[in-house]
């Protein structure tokens, strides 16, 4: 199979290709990535080592670029679509939506009105259970709640969901959508969670919590997503929605406390700071149809999970450093200083 993944300089994009590249000896990856200021070449330094220019092409541009995503797709005779590429932080659609209108919705549209001139067998969308809002304290979503996204972010997620629904019922594009709870694993950008926080303890800087830490999320490893992604792209349904969590439901607050744990810092690093507007209170997945159809099951649970991660950004401290830019380090100084 050739694929083409959008975002492939990104945390998941990244994995998911190093997945592919590791469990498909015969199958081609071009990835097209923008290079925002979370898409990082070295991300895929192993893959141009061991691939480059033969199993693993790397392609500069914008999904919305209707022009060069046509010609990738001619070109490099593309099999099937994984579209990663979206701009995906809460805080920062909260301060200026308007990248997350043209990447999200308008460039998910282009890449579908080009995938279904292609003749493209396969369209996966990748999209985030923040689509659904929140959850009180009790359920879990299922791929029929009703969308209800409460930031930028999520409605810009949500809307290019229903422009991939649209172009499955409307035109026949074999397209189907996936959507995890959060993240976390090798190369995160450091403005999430988990990557912060690391990020912020072992240089012991303050840890900046939203409001009383009690928001709850269910957190995926990243290669268990990957696995996920890669069993609708070749299993799932035309037309489906499947979700994917890691069984791993923790208020916001344990995940910091347990980041300092490991690395043995102190506590009264945390200060608790104002929520962010629009903060959704809980989030926890039913993947039922996913075990069901696709056979899915996550491999890790948090506790193994968590501990590679932190070994990971340990064993990467030159990685780390090199991601922090003076654009981000504006944004987080700005962001965070007027909290803290």
């Amino acid at each position: 199979m050739r694929l083409l993944v959008t975002g492939g300089c990104g945390f998941i994009g990244s994995n998911f290709i190093y997945h592919i590249l590791d469990a498909y000896p015969d199958d081609v990856v071009v990835n097209l990535d923008k290079l925002t200021y979370a898409g990082n070449l070295a991300n895929m330094q192993r893959a141009e080592n061991e691939h480059g220019g033969k199993r693993y092409h790397f392609a500069r541009g914008d999904i919305a670029n209707f022009e060069f995503v046509s010609y990738l797709l001619k070109e490099q005779a593309i099999d099937a679509v994984v579209n990663f590429a979206a701009e995906s932080h809460v805080d920062r659609s909260i301060a200026d939506c308007s990248p997350f209108l043209q990447t999200n919705v308008l460039g998910t549209q282009n890449l579908l009105e080009a995938s279904r001139r292609a003749g493209i067998g396969r369209f996966v969308q990748v999209s985030t259970d923040e689509v659904y809002g929140t959850l009180g304290p009790e359920g879990k979503f299922t791929e029929d709640t009703p969308l209800a996204p409460n930031s930028p972010y999520s409605a810009s997620k949500a809307a290019a969901d229903l422009f991939v629904r649209a172009y499955v019922e409307t035109y026949g594009l074999p397209a189907l959508i996936t959507r995890c709870s959060n993240n976390y694993g090798p190369y995160q950008f450091p403005e999430k969670l988990i990557a912060l926080m690391y990020l912020r303890a072992s240089e012991d800087q303050t840890l900046p919590v939203y409001g009383d830490g009690k928001n709850v999320r269910d957190w995926i490893y990243v290669a268990d997503h990957c696995r996920g992604v890669d069993l609708a792209l070749r299993r799932g349904r035309t037309g489906a929605v499947y979700n994917f969590g890691g069984n791993a439901e923790l208020p916001n607050i344990d995940v910091v406390r347990t980041i300092l744990s490991i690395l043995g810092k102190p506590e009264s690093l945390i200060r608790f700071v104002a929520d962010r507007p629009g903060h959704d209170r809980r989030y926890a997945m039913d993947y039922r149809l996913a075990q069901k159809e696709l056979g899915f099951e996550p491999e890790y649970d948090f506790t193994r999970g968590i501990r590679e991660t932190v070994a990971w950004y340990r064993a990467n401290g030159d990685w780390l450093r090199g991601v922090q830019d003076g654009s981000y380090l504006e944004f987080m100084d700005k962001w965070y200083g007027g909290r803290l």
